[in-house]
């Protein structure tokens, strides 16, 4: 898009600034929009991953909201703790174009740090007790409010069919080349079920989940390096914590880069396990149920392969979904998470003592 295009949009939230490309996400599009000292996150949403935009922008506004009273109630900033949605001049959540992109603008959240990958076990604990924060923030939080923006995103048994079917199909032609990383996920479709369907008979409670809880969707303070901000609230949806915890570990404790092409050096870091379940579950021990518990260290295991799945299913598809930076990165991808799945399953008693030594 021109940069006249642009500057018009950011415009309709009643504001005239320069702007750049920001931040590495996947699925949006993100620029910084700013004339100092004044800053905005403005983000083209990508309507063909989110099928209703202004759904997802109703649930967003819903989350935030709700945090920024808690934040208000215990004396915190909540410009500073949550996000907060700018609403464009006619007072609406975002502003769609007359080809039909979708646009939101955020303020943007100053004197804060990303990080794409652990630097040490601390920066790890205090991604986790801002993930637990934002758990503990929206427990009273009505979970029937909310609206799946991407139904069965968690469902690790619905992304299993979804594999099989790209097998079935084989839509690129590249059925032949993974063989291999097919029969890795095959041989573990009965783990597939175990959270959906403890889910589904009330073993485990439904509660707002963020659902893609990865170390660069939290903002570090500059000066202390906690964490103060959860952001990314596309998939703020009804889950289980098991898919927050999982997913955390899954991106933040392995040894490597998601797409790292040597596999011996991908391995799941006992210390970075411990770092951030010790973060976790002080702040949710005394929410957290016995049964969740349980399968807490099997959540990494089970996110991880999921992610596995998801991005073997997406090479299969044509790179349909995530964006992809050269041809065969979901395959490297894919490799680094069933990589990570094993050696998950070589430590798994060990992840579950951490887990016992915490609760």
């Amino acid at each position: 898009m021109e940069n006249h295009d642009l500057r018009q949009i950011i415009a309709q939230f009643g504001i005239e600034m320069n702007y750049a490309s920001y931040g590495e996400g996947h699925i949006n599009d993100t620029y910084l929009a700013q004339l100092m000292p004044h800053q905005y996150i403005l983000q083209r949403i990508n309507h063909h991953v989110f099928k209703d935009p202004k759904t997802l922008m109703e649930n967003i506004v819903l989350v935030t909201e709700h945090i920024q009273r808690k934040v208000r109630a215990r004396g915190g900033d909540p410009k500073h703790e949550t996000l907060t949605v700018v609403k464009t001049q006619d007072g609406k959540n975002f502003y769609k174009t007359e080809d039909g992109q979708y646009y939101r603008m955020y303020l943007f959240v100053d004197d804060t740090n990303t990080y794409q990958t652990v630097s040490d076990p601390l920066q790890f604990y205090n991604a986790a007790r801002a993930f637990g924060r934002f758990q503990n923030d929206l427990a009273d939080f009505p979970v029937d409010k909310l609206f799946d923006t991407i139904p069965n995103f968690h469902n690790t048994k619905a992304r299993f069919a979804h594999l099989l079917q790209a097998i079935e199909e084989d839509k690129a032609g590249r059925k032949h080349t993974v063989e291999k990383e097919i029969a890795f996920a095959l041989e573990r479709e009965k783990d597939a079920a175990i959270v959906v369907e403890a889910l589904a008979k009330g073993e485990i409670p439904l509660r707002v989940t963020h659902n893609d809880t990865k170390l660069n969707n939290v903002l570090f303070d500059k000066k202390t390096d906690e964490g103060i901000c959860v952001v990314d609230l596309d998939t703020v949806m009804a889950g289980s914590l098991l898919y927050d915890f999982g997913d955390s570990v899954r991106f933040g404790a392995s040894t490597a880069a998601e797409d790292e092409t040597d596999l011996s050096r991908v391995e799941c870091s006992l210390e970075l396990f411990e770092a951030y379940t010790r973060g976790f579950l002080e702040e949710l021990n005394s929410s957290i149920t016995k049964r969740e518990l349980e399968l807490l260290a099997f959540s990494a295991k089970l996110l991880t392969y999921e992610c596995g799945i998801r991005f073997l299913t997406d090479y299969l598809n044509g790179d349909t979904y995530f964006k992809i930076h050269y041809p065969n990165q979901n395959l490297d991808r894919c490799r680094t998470q069933f990589k990570l799945v094993h050696d998950m399953e070589n430590k798994m008693a060990q992840m579950r003592a951490i887990v016992e030594k915490y609760k």
